[in-house]
């Protein structure tokens, strides 16, 4: 076991790794509007850049999977170095794509390096801390998304002020950098016995899987609608997909989606909760900066401002959250937290071209604050209800929940605002030319452009009316779903009285695997 001090070294070290793979989400919130840019950006579509912010957390998702694995077989601090060199890689190809399809694909590299990354990571600061810290380690390495909120829009805007749009790209070369000189002089090699086999079906399962139904989902927002074998085909072979994967887990010794952890209540729960609160997150982040730089107008750098808000309470919830789970159990702070968000979540259907910045950035203060409440604590008991030898996969199955509900957030969410979007607009373009109609059909964004060519201010007011009606149905939608997690988790996360306290690392294991070496 490492020192005090060189145990926090290593720790500090985990949380700038996994701080960069949150901050390549982040930051790219803020480069939507210039990325839709016909002009300063790729003229990327609403479906375009739904497809280059999922493809990172599609292939995170599932590859966590693997990464945990790999993290169990090699050693969490091999595979670290490997997803750092991979990240640094697809983000300098990124940065120079030359259109969304390109964008996409080397997104989709950026996060298979994101997905050895975090899973590693985990299990570096489950495994290197001492028992009596782990539970305060845990909570360090969440707050790494408390600073990717805050850093990613705030840099993402700055760059955009001064630079092109790959630029935000390229802000990871010099964080890859730092985090290969600590991880050589400062993380420990940490590897059990036990090597897990991979499994490389049960990738492409997921994988594909994920991918088809998150398409089918993209495609039902787009004009053919729900009904069009486009959108009902990917669907169905991809839940099918799915449900292979979770088939052929179930019967491996060693599988990389160990299922057999979910007989464990703890860790059941936290996954649900985290991947409910990472839907509602992602979804409402997705919206919320055309909101600010659509309708209110706001610069790329100011947008980033209001966004960082989220930083601030993401900070105090987890400051707060361990008081708060020794006050109230931690399924009861989980659904304080939840509650919370959802709150904010519905707030948006209050706003307009008119809302002062201060309380948009009050309602994202409050929303940081209860996805803290959440996060931490989740995750510590998560992993305090596995057994050591179950740390990459336990961690692997942590990492993808976010990513996963993230990914469907998105994609649901930014289906049902397209929608929404569609229906609101279509009333004010009767007297458009059928070209200019369909364009304009697209996105708030293709609507201004649309307007501004044909020097239509009247469209320019309509797009952002209907902007705003679309974001109000979305907003409800979201806010109604994360009330109904809170409802699953007060009746599904029932922590057993005896198990050890959180952060201990050394929970029994799943009750089918007892029973299976039994």
């Amino acid at each position: 076991m490492a020192t005090s001090a060189r145990q926090w070294w290593t720790v500090a070290v985990a949380v700038l790794a996994q701080t960069l793979v949150l901050l390549d989400n982040t930051v790219l919130n803020v480069a939507m509007e210039t990325l839709a840019d016909p002009v300063h950006g790729l003229g990327a579509s609403s479906a375009d850049l739904a497809w280059a912010n999922a493809s990172y957390s599609l292939v995170f998702a599932a590859g966590s999977f693997a990464g945990g694995a790999l993290a169990d077989r090699y050693g969490p601090r091999r595979i670290l170095v490997t997803g750092l060199v991979l990240l640094a890689g697809a983000s300098t190809l990124a940065a120079f794509s030359d259109g969304a399809t390109e964008l996409t694909v080397t997104r989709g590299f950026m996060g298979a390096g994101g997905a050895l990354i975090t899973p590693a990571t985990l299990a570096i600061v489950t495994r290197a801390s001492a028992p009596a810290d782990r539970t305060r380690a845990i909570a360090v390495w969440a707050s790494a998304g408390g600073a990717a909120v805050a850093l990613g829009p705030v840099v993402g805007g700055a760059l955009l002020t001064r630079f092109w749009w790959g630029s935000v790209f390229l802000v990871n070369l010099p964080v890859v950098a730092v985090c290969l000189l600590g991880t050589w002089l400062l993380v420990p090699g940490l590897r059990y016995a036990e090597r897990r086999v991979l499994d490389p079906l049960g990738l492409a399962l997921s994988v594909l899987g994920l991918g088809l139904v998150v398409y089918g989902v993209i495609r039902g927002g787009r004009p053919a609608g729900w009904s069009s074998p486009a959108t009902l085909l990917p669907l169905a072979v991809g839940l099918a997909l799915l449900a292979t994967f979770v088939m052929s887990q179930s019967r491996r010794a060693a599988p990389g989606f160990d299922v057999r952890l979910f007989a464990e209540p703890r860790f059941a729960g936290g996954t649900v909760t985290l991947l409910l609160l990472f839907f509602g997150l992602a979804g409402q982040l997705f919206y919320c900066a055309f909101y600010l730089q659509g309708v209110h107008g706001l610069s790329t750098l100011a947008a980033g401002a209001v966004m960082s808000a989220a930083a601030g309470g993401i900070v105090l919830g987890n400051q707060i959250s361990p008081a708060v789970s020794r006050l109230l159990a931690v399924r009861w702070c989980a659904v304080a937290g939840i509650l919370l968000s959802s709150i904010t979540f519905g707030g948006y259907v209050f706003f307009d071209e008119g809302t002062p910045v201060a309380w948009i950035a009050g309602m994202l203060f409050a929303q940081g604050a209860g996805i803290g409440l959440v996060v931490a604590p989740m995750t510590a008991e998560m992993m305090a209800s596995l057994p050591p030898r179950y740390t990459g996969a336990g961690a692997a199955i942590n990492a993808a929940a976010r990513p996963v509900g993230s990914t469907l957030g998105v994609a649901v969410l930014g289906s049902v605002l397209a929608t929404a979007y569609r229906g609101a607009i279509r009333p004010s373009l009767t007297d458009l030319p059928p070209g200019s109609r369909e364009t304009a059909l697209d996105s708030a964004e293709a609507t201004r452009a649309v307007a501004r060519s044909l020097s239509r201010p009247d469209l320019l007011a309509a797009a952002d009316r209907a902007y705003l009606h679309a974001m109000y149905v979305t907003a409800a939608w979201t806010a109604l779903l994360s009330v109904a997690g809170a409802v699953l988790v007060i009746g599904y996360f029932r922590p057993r009285p005896s198990t050890t306290e959180a952060g201990s690392g050394h929970g029994a294991a799943p009750s089918s695997d007892r029973a299976h070496r039994g």
